[in-house]
């Protein structure tokens, strides 16, 4: 059991802690700095090239939206959703989506869901539906570890807290079926579940169904997870991109008092079975 079904790719991880080890023994060789291999790693000059690199691919959002721009061109020809537009950086949400029923779905882009960035959104009041995509591009992080510390300890607390209802979760990104994040749910490289698109070959997505409403410990203490046909941006995704019963999960929050703090419960379930669940944890959010 498991909250996703991707895990941490063994042989990438192996791969990528010998590299590293390399980087740290000859980096000095690479490029023309004038330092001896003592002068070079006093200097500051790998650990400051190191963090430089870092921060560029965890600021640069440019490959990300590009992906995006493709799946949401992708529903719009095949008449999944009606339009979309960027809502551009002055907001607190990146995409508005029309849907065919005239409703209107916004999209909140996160990254791997692990961080304290999960934390910040605001639904806009015009949103009749609201989700977050999570679009994580590096093949490195571990899927596990991810979606469980974005649903579980972030994204409970702020919305029982703070009252932000989320109405689903999309996980799912280009690097879904690669070698980096090799996909469970596909038999092979020409499982008629792929979708090819622009330079991407898709496998379908991850789809977290949340509730309706916001658990309250006294009026709403454990509402139920929304069925996909409530979430119509959601049905979207599953039937362009050929979702099944494998991948949707649905997820509760039980919300109770314990002495003067609020804790909750999460359970995430697929298929009838139950993935995951955590004891009652305290809300404190990040």
């Amino acid at each position: 059991m498991s909250v996703i079904p991707c895990q941490q790719n063994a042989e990438l991880q192996i791969k990528i802690r010998e590299f590293a080890e390399v980087l740290k023994t000859q980096s000095h060789r690479l490029g023309e700095h004038g330092l001896d291999e003592q002068e070079f790693y006093n200097s500051g000059v790998f650990r400051g090239a190191i963090e430089r690199v870092r921060g560029q691919f965890a600021a640069s959002m440019r490959d990300k939206r590009e992906f995006v721009q493709h799946v949401l061109n992708h529903m719009q020809d095949g008449k999944f959703i009606k339009e979309w537009n960027s809502a551009g950086s002055e907001n607190r949400h990146d995409y508005t989506v029309t849907m065919p029923s005239g409703r209107t779905a916004v999209i909140e882009l996160k990254g791997c869901l692990d961080g304290n960035n999960t934390n910040i959104f605001e639904r806009p009041p015009h949103a009749q539906e609201f989700i977050i995509w999570s679009v994580c591009t590096n093949p490195g992080a571990d899927p596990q570890h991810n979606v469980w510390s974005g649903i579980h300890t972030r994204l409970s607390a702020e919305i029982i807290s703070q009252e932000q209802r989320v109405d689903g979760i999309l996980i799912w990104d280009m690097v879904c079926g690669t070698f980096g994040r090799p996909c469970p749910k596909l038999t092979d490289e020409n499982d008629p579940r792929l979708t090819e698109l622009s330079h991407y070959r898709l496998p379908p997505p991850c789809i977290y169904l949340l509730p309706a409403t916001i658990p309250s410990p006294r009026n709403n203490p454990s509402p139920p997870p929304q069925q996909l046909q409530d979430v119509e941006l959601l049905q979207a995704f599953a039937n362009c991109f050929h979702a099944d019963a494998n991948d949707l999960n649905y997820v509760s929050f039980a919300v109770s008092h314990d002495g003067a703090e609020t804790v909750r419960s999460t359970t995430i379930t697929r298929n009838g079975v139950v993935q995951r669940q955590s004891g009652q944890t305290a809300i404190r959010r990040s």
